[in-house]
């Protein structure tokens, strides 16, 4: 079954978007990467020198897969939108994935410079992919300012609670008419699986993946749970019952005797 993601026009054949950070070596990262059969995959570029030689950006390069940049460790809108200039000249691509972060203990969102700099950097001429709290009014907002996608935090960067708070997900996908990443806080495959059954779109994750105790193995089932969970948002689930339904119908059965 053919069921691409479309963001900003680009169409890649996998759901799961993947980062780098955490890995414990190249190797693993590579191995995981392949495993994972991602397409799309961040790099923080503030963490990164474009230049040298065996970085993670030739393990892309040698896995053919496309490189998302990111401002991860930006604070402030002015910071994360000097960034996003640097890794277009550096890497030749106006797409961007935006991080703009309140501070270094929760690594939340900061909500008011997060759209400050979303703004900045459509207005010229950037495809941006912003990471953000799981609020539907501030998703809808990004949206408007004319970002390619939302991405709403399941939890915390990296803490593996998977997603706290699925309603504010199903309201986020509801409304919004960009696709809808959901990123950050994943810890296992069942988390991935829920999140595309609540109707995202996409997964990004990085840690649930670099820091299991098999990275190649752990890809691989995010990459099943991703296409699980989607096949069967596609499919619809049966409606929740207080009570039990039997699936065959009590008339016509024999009364014995």
């Amino acid at each position: 079954m053919e069921d691409p993601l479309v963001i900003a026009g680009e169409t890649f054949g996998s759901r799961l978007i993947m980062g780098t950070g955490g890995a414990p070596s190249m190797n693993v990262l590579e191995e995981a990467l392949t495993a994972s059969g991602t397409e799309l995959t961040t790099v923080a570029m503030r963490r990164v020198d474009p230049g040298s030689r065996g970085s993670v950006l030739d393990v892309l390069g040698r896995c053919g897969i496309r490189v998302l940049p990111n401002t991860a460790g930006c604070f402030t809108a002015g910071e994360a939108v000097l960034t996003a200039k640097l890794a277009r000249d550096a890497l030749e691509t106006n797409w961007v994935k935006l991080e703009v972060i309140a501070d270094e203990r929760t690594l939340l969102p900061d909500p008011i410079e997060l759209l400050d700099a979303a703004e900045q950097l459509v207005d010229d001429g950037f495809v941006v992919l912003p990471y953000t709290n799981d609020d539907p009014v501030l998703a809808h907002r990004l949206e408007q300012a004319g970002c390619a996608a939302v991405m709403p935090l399941g939890s915390p960067i990296g803490s593996g609670l998977g997603i706290r708070n699925p309603h504010n997900i199903e309201l986020i996908v509801e409304r919004a008419q960009v696709p809808v990443v959901l990123d950050a806080g994943l810890g296992t495959a069942s988390d991935a699986a829920l999140a595309m059954e609540l109707g995202c779109d996409a997964v990004l994750l990085a840690t649930a993946v670099t820091r299991a105790q098999s990275p190649a193995l752990m890809a691989s089932a995010m990459r099943h749970a991703v296409t699980a969970g989607r096949m069967a948002r596609l499919a619809g689930r049966i409606p929740k019952r207080r009570y039990a339904q039997a699936s065959s119908p009590w008339q016509g059965l024999s009364s014995g005797g």
